[in-house]
Protein backbone atom coordinates (compact mmCIF):
# COMPACT_ATOMS: atom_id res chain seq x y z
CA UNK A 1 0.00 0.00 0.00
CA UNK A 2 1.53 3.33 -1.10
CA UNK A 3 1.53 6.56 0.82
CA UNK A 4 0.79 9.95 -0.61
CA UNK A 5 2.62 13.15 0.15
CA UNK A 6 0.68 15.70 2.20
CA UNK A 7 1.44 19.41 2.36
CA UNK A 8 0.69 21.42 5.48
CA UNK A 9 1.92 24.37 7.52
CA UNK A 10 4.60 23.64 10.08
CA UNK A 11 3.60 24.85 13.53
CA UNK A 12 5.86 27.36 15.26
CA UNK A 13 6.32 25.00 18.23
CA UNK A 14 6.90 21.83 16.18
CA UNK A 15 10.42 20.92 17.30
CA UNK A 16 10.41 17.66 15.31
CA UNK A 17 9.54 19.50 12.07
CA UNK A 18 12.26 22.10 12.72
CA UNK A 19 14.85 19.35 13.22
CA UNK A 20 13.73 17.47 10.10
CA UNK A 21 13.78 20.67 8.02
CA UNK A 22 17.31 21.43 9.20
CA UNK A 23 18.56 17.93 8.28
CA UNK A 24 16.77 17.99 4.92
CA UNK A 25 18.09 21.47 4.17
CA UNK A 26 21.63 20.31 4.92
CA UNK A 27 21.19 17.34 2.57
CA UNK A 28 19.58 19.36 -0.23
CA UNK A 29 22.08 22.22 -0.27
CA UNK A 30 25.12 19.94 -0.65
CA UNK A 31 24.67 19.96 -4.43
CA UNK A 32 24.37 23.76 -4.45
CA UNK A 33 27.53 24.11 -2.38
CA UNK A 34 29.36 21.79 -4.77
CA UNK A 35 28.02 23.65 -7.81
CA UNK A 36 29.39 26.96 -6.53
CA UNK A 37 32.43 25.61 -4.66
CA UNK A 38 31.25 27.15 -1.40
CA UNK A 39 30.28 25.04 1.61
CA UNK A 40 29.84 28.07 3.84
CA UNK A 41 26.50 29.08 2.30
CA UNK A 42 23.84 30.10 4.80
CA UNK A 43 21.57 27.05 4.36
CA UNK A 44 24.49 24.80 5.41
CA UNK A 45 25.41 26.92 8.43
CA UNK A 46 21.93 27.85 9.65
CA UNK A 47 21.20 26.86 13.24
CA UNK A 48 18.20 25.00 14.61
CA UNK A 49 17.27 28.08 16.65
CA UNK A 50 17.25 30.15 13.46
CA UNK A 51 14.87 27.69 11.79
CA UNK A 52 12.64 27.77 14.86
CA UNK A 53 12.57 31.57 14.58
CA UNK A 54 11.56 31.28 10.91
CA UNK A 55 8.75 28.91 11.90
CA UNK A 56 7.48 31.51 14.36
CA UNK A 57 7.89 34.57 12.13
CA UNK A 58 6.79 33.43 8.68
CA UNK A 59 4.97 30.76 6.76
CA UNK A 60 6.71 27.41 6.51
CA UNK A 61 5.13 24.58 4.58
CA UNK A 62 6.28 20.99 4.75
CA UNK A 63 5.54 18.03 2.54
CA UNK A 64 5.40 14.78 4.45
CA UNK A 65 5.50 11.18 3.40
CA UNK A 66 4.07 9.56 6.50
CA UNK A 67 5.90 11.26 9.37
CA UNK A 68 8.98 12.17 7.30
CA UNK A 69 9.46 15.72 6.03
CA UNK A 70 10.52 15.22 2.39
CA UNK A 71 10.20 18.83 1.21
CA UNK A 72 9.78 22.33 2.57
CA UNK A 73 9.46 25.98 1.56
CA UNK A 74 9.37 29.26 3.49
CA UNK A 75 7.82 32.62 2.82
CA UNK A 76 7.03 36.03 4.26
CA UNK A 77 5.05 39.03 3.06
CA UNK A 78 6.41 42.51 3.76
CA UNK A 79 4.39 45.69 4.40
CA UNK A 80 4.47 46.59 0.69
CA UNK A 81 2.88 43.26 -0.28
CA UNK A 82 5.99 41.58 -1.66
CA UNK A 83 5.94 37.89 -0.83
CA UNK A 84 9.47 36.52 -0.56
CA UNK A 85 9.76 32.79 -1.09
CA UNK A 86 12.88 30.92 -0.08
CA UNK A 87 14.56 27.65 0.67
CA UNK A 88 12.38 25.45 -1.50
CA UNK A 89 13.91 22.05 -0.82
CA UNK A 90 12.94 18.56 -1.94
CA UNK A 91 14.65 15.37 -0.80
CA UNK A 92 16.85 14.06 -3.66
CA UNK A 93 14.88 10.81 -3.89
CA UNK A 94 11.65 12.80 -4.33
CA UNK A 95 12.90 15.25 -6.97
CA UNK A 96 11.63 15.34 -10.56
CA UNK A 97 8.11 14.22 -9.54
CA UNK A 98 6.39 17.62 -9.34
CA UNK A 99 6.67 18.07 -5.59
CA UNK A 100 8.66 21.31 -5.85
CA UNK A 101 6.00 22.78 -8.12
CA UNK A 102 3.23 21.67 -5.76
CA UNK A 103 5.00 23.34 -2.84
CA UNK A 104 5.59 26.52 -4.84
CA UNK A 105 1.88 26.69 -5.74
CA UNK A 106 0.91 26.01 -2.12
CA UNK A 107 3.13 28.74 -0.65
CA UNK A 108 1.89 31.25 -3.23
CA UNK A 109 -1.69 30.38 -2.35
CA UNK A 110 -1.01 30.66 1.38
CA UNK A 111 0.90 33.97 1.12
CA UNK A 112 -1.70 35.40 -1.26
CA UNK A 113 -4.72 34.64 0.94
CA UNK A 114 -6.86 37.70 1.50
CA UNK A 115 -4.98 39.70 -1.12
CA UNK A 116 -1.96 40.07 1.16
CA UNK A 117 0.68 39.45 -1.49
CA UNK A 118 0.82 41.79 -4.48
CA UNK A 119 3.80 40.04 -6.05
CA UNK A 120 5.99 37.02 -5.43
CA UNK A 121 9.78 37.14 -5.45
CA UNK A 122 12.46 34.49 -5.11
CA UNK A 123 16.10 34.04 -5.98
CA UNK A 124 18.57 31.40 -7.05
CA UNK A 125 22.17 31.09 -8.08
CA UNK A 126 22.88 31.57 -11.79
CA UNK A 127 24.11 27.99 -12.26
CA UNK A 128 21.11 26.35 -10.58
CA UNK A 129 19.40 25.62 -13.88
CA UNK A 130 16.85 23.10 -12.54
CA UNK A 131 15.65 25.67 -10.00
CA UNK A 132 15.52 28.44 -12.58
CA UNK A 133 13.63 26.18 -14.99
CA UNK A 134 11.02 25.38 -12.31
CA UNK A 135 10.55 29.05 -11.48
CA UNK A 136 10.18 30.06 -15.14
CA UNK A 137 7.65 27.25 -15.65
CA UNK A 138 5.61 28.75 -12.81
CA UNK A 139 5.53 32.21 -14.39
CA UNK A 140 8.53 33.88 -12.76
CA UNK A 141 10.62 36.27 -14.83
CA UNK A 142 14.07 37.76 -14.29
CA UNK A 143 14.03 41.11 -12.50
CA UNK A 144 17.69 41.50 -11.53
CA UNK A 145 21.08 39.87 -11.15
CA UNK A 146 23.72 40.63 -8.56
CA UNK A 147 27.28 39.38 -8.81
CA UNK A 148 28.32 38.23 -5.34
CA UNK A 149 31.79 37.00 -6.27
CA UNK A 150 33.64 35.32 -9.14
CA UNK A 151 31.72 32.07 -8.53
CA UNK A 152 28.20 33.33 -7.83
CA UNK A 153 25.65 35.64 -9.34
CA UNK A 154 22.25 35.83 -7.61
CA UNK A 155 19.31 35.79 -10.02
CA UNK A 156 16.11 37.40 -8.66
CA UNK A 157 12.82 36.43 -10.28
CA UNK A 158 9.31 37.73 -9.66
CA UNK A 159 5.72 37.64 -10.82
CA UNK A 160 2.53 39.49 -9.97
CA UNK A 161 0.10 37.76 -7.65
CA UNK A 162 -2.60 37.74 -10.34
CA UNK A 163 -0.23 35.66 -12.48
CA UNK A 164 -0.32 32.92 -9.83
CA UNK A 165 -3.96 32.03 -10.48
CA UNK A 166 -3.41 31.94 -14.24
CA UNK A 167 -0.28 29.77 -14.10
CA UNK A 168 -1.70 27.41 -11.48
CA UNK A 169 -4.77 26.76 -13.65
CA UNK A 170 -2.84 26.36 -16.91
Amino acid sequence: MGMSVTISAAAADDTDAAEQILKLQYLCYQSEAELYGDYSIEPLTQSLDSIRAELAAGTVLVAKLGDEVVASVRGTVDADGTARIGKLIVHPRMQRHGLGGRLLDAIELRLGEGGTAKCFQLFSGHRSEQNLQLYRKHGYALVSTQRVNERLTIVTLAKDSDTRAYVASA
